[in-house]
């Protein structure tokens, strides 16, 4: 499916394909270089497909984003995940931990661990954590049953999971804002339920901390290797403009030098004349004495 959206978040990709109709412009010589790094800072600086659509617009054979003023078309279906990528942690065992308490206390649920087909928590004047971002789990299909009395709870819950949330709160209530959001090909399914009195259960999705740092670093690269590209992109730009400086300079001296010797050779004409002019005097004068 696709359609206008200029609404939509855009992409790193979206923001590189930019980049390269702005790289292949200043090549071209449509942009000089102060306009390519205008347009590549706001580029960078875009949020939505509206935003980027601008920036390209007078420029021939742009991509999607700057097509006539209209966002990219971009896919609206959730590609597949990878074959595997969640078999592995849908493990079958009996889960390693299937309850926890607090009572003016806290608990805690995280790392590796297999999480069973009910798990139940209660928590009275205290609090507990209950993460799933890298814990395995007994079956696709697994229950968090909370209990909140005058305390809280929160359940993370990694990326491409389903979340379904049907706790009731009095006085308090269950997150969610996370509640809707389609899983991916083969992740589990998390049911949150329960009761919240004076208290409240939260819910939310989280990148471990390897991934987030992993993220962190490609980007850091992809930053790194953008200020190269422009770099050497720079370097390439101050050559051409050196060597058509060059080329112009030595166009310039081998007119002065056709000038000057043409100026010389008019000199050698009227020289040649004038001493064909004496000589004839001369011829003259001798003839009359």
């Amino acid at each position: 499916m696709t359609e206008d959206a200029p609404e939509l978040r855009a992409s790193d990709a979206d923001r590189d394909r930019v980049t390269e109709v702005l790289r292949d412009a200043l090549a071209e010589g449509r942009l000089d270089m102060e306009e390519f790094e205008e347009r590549l800072d706001a580029t960078y600086k875009a949020r939505t497909y509206g935003e980027l659509a601008p920036i390209t617009r007078d420029l021939p054979s742009a991509p999607s984003p700057a097509s006539a003023g209209t966002a990219p078309r971009v896919s609206m279906s959730k590609e597949p995940a990878p074959s595997g990528s969640w078999a592995g942690r849908i493990t079958g065992r009996e889960g390693s931990s299937t309850w926890a308490v607090a009572v003016m206390s806290g608990f805690q649920r995280k790392g590796r661990w297999t999480v069973p087909r009910r798990f139940n928590c209660f928590a009275f004047w205290g609090g507990g954590e209950i993460d799933l971002r890298e814990a395995d789990f007994e079956a696709g299909e697994v229950e968090i049953n909370c209990i909140a009395i005058m305390g809280g709870m929160q359940v993370i819950v990694p990326p491409g999971v389903e979340v379904v949330v049907r706790g009731i709160g009095v006085m308090g209530g269950f997150d969610h804002r996370e509640e809707g959001v389609p899983g991916d090909p083969g992740a589990p399914r998390v049911i949150v339920t329960g009761f919240a009195f004076w208290g409240g259960v939260g819910v939310e999705r989280k990148v471990t901390r390897a991934e987030r740092q992993r993220l962190k670093e490609e980007r850091r690269q992809e930053k790194l290797e953008r200020k190269e590209s422009l770099r050497e992109l720079g370097e390439s730009y101050r050559d051409d403009a050196l060597e058509a400086h060059r080329r112009m300079l030595d166009g310039h001296h081998d007119l002065m030098r056709e000038r000057k010797r043409e100026r010389q050779e008019e000199r050698d004409r009227r020289r040649e004349a004038q001493d064909q002019r004496r000589e004839a005097r001369d011829r003259r004068r001798d003839r009359e004495y």
